[in-house]
């Protein structure tokens, strides 16, 4: 039995809009800062690597559900999302 993952739909540059698989999301308690990860879906192997898309998020407050996202612009922030990926990809590799 496979597990119901959250969905988003983010729109690239053209306005096309694309369906992606939430792996996580987090804050960082010394910044503030929100981050979700997530993946194309479809894009689901077993034994294949798979293309990880991460941003900076705020929740709107006009409306229920929903984001804005953000561009991650900092090598700092960068390190921290690669350590909670990696923190993500063990515990996942665990179960």
């Amino acid at each position: 039995m496979t597990e119901e993952k959250d969905r988003i739909v983010i729109p690239d540059e053209n306005g096309d809009e694309h369906l992606f698989d939430e792996l996580f999301k987090f804050t960082v308690d010394e910044t503030n800062q929100s981050y979700i990860l997530v993946t194309p879906v479809g894009e689901e192997a077993e034994d294949e690597e798979v293309e990880v898309f991460a941003f900076r998020y705020e929740d709107r407050d006009d409306e229920e559900n929903d984001i804005a996202l953000f561009p991650v612009e900092t090598d700092e922030e960068w390190e921290i999302i690669e350590e909670m990926l990696n923190t993500f990809s063990e515990e996942a590799e665990e179960e």
